[in-house]
């Protein structure tokens, strides 16, 4: 995800990459793979200026947060601004344990960042202004499209967007399924499936009508479409889809509570 954030903020220019500093743990190779590909400015955390900087994202898996957070405090201004690609993690939590009045936004990439195409959802904390929200917004566009919404919906939106991907692929495996046993060739049917779900979301994306009036409109009476709708239907498609997203979105907040509870016990 950190590269995908990477690439997308060099490929829109937002930040020229000369500007870019980027650091890990202890690998070295890997940052100097990152600065042949992307131009940009790989350091040791030794040396990383972190009082120097304007905007620090970070990226590391959440149980590092409590120790990358101690390490870095001191150093930390309250008009700089502070991305946290932190599955789990609150605001509050990350308020809580960097100076007070301290700018945080919380980001929540999906898996189509890779390609450009991510359904991002950022939540801003207590002290973060307009500007910066703005600011996070346009720098966040380099891997799609971002959406500002209230922090207690980020479990939902995990359900939908983050998980959401993967139902998609469900779908096209069972679609694909049934093509091949037909006789379709492999390589037509998934192009088929992917250019269908695409051309699906263009029309919603470029439609005013909600995805029930386009799925009527589609569906003509004792037609091919009404016969697969039926069906789905009878198969609990509908309670199906309902429920992938409301697990999700259980599981989300199951995650989140169970992760800060143990980061506070570590302390």
């Amino acid at each position: 995800m950190a590269e995908a954030m990477i690439s997308g903020i060099v490929n829109t220019r937002k930040i020229p990459p000369n500007q870019l500093y980027v650091t890990n743990r202890s690998n070295v190779k890997r940052l100097q793979n990152l600065e042949k590909v992307y131009g940009i400015n790989t350091v040791t955390r030794e040396n990383l200026q972190l009082d120097k900087m304007d905007l620090i994202v970070l990226a590391m898996k959440p149980k590092d947060v409590l120790t990358s957070l101690q390490s870095i405090k001191n150093y930390m201004k309250p008009n700089q601004l502070i991305l946290s690609v932190l599955a789990g993690v609150s605001t509050k939590f990350l308020e809580q344990h960097l100076p007070s009045g301290q700018q945080v936004i919380r980001v929540m990439p999906n898996t189509s960042s890779m390609i450009g195409e991510s359904a991002t959802a950022i939540s801003a904390g207590e002290q973060t202004s307009p500007q910066n929200i703005k600011t996070a917004k346009e720098l966040l566009q380099g891997i799609g499209e971002v959406y500002v919404i209230p922090e207690e919906k980020m479990d939902i939106f995990t359900g939908i967007a983050g998980s959401g991907p993967a139902y998609f692929y469900y779908l096209m495996e069972h679609m694909e399924k049934e093509g091949l046993k037909a006789g379709l060739p492999e390589d037509i049917t998934r192009q088929i499936i992917a250019q269908t779900i695409v051309g699906a979301a263009k029309m919603i994306q470029e439609n005013s009508s909600t995805p029930s009036v386009l799925r009527k409109k589609v569906t003509s009476p004792n037609g091919t479409t009404e016969a697969g709708l039926q069906a789905l239907s009878m198969n609990g498609g509908g309670k199906a889809i309902s429920s992938a997203v409301k697990e999700a979105a259980n599981r989300s907040r199951e995650i989140s509570t169970g992760l800060e509870t143990a980061l506070e016990k570590a302390l």
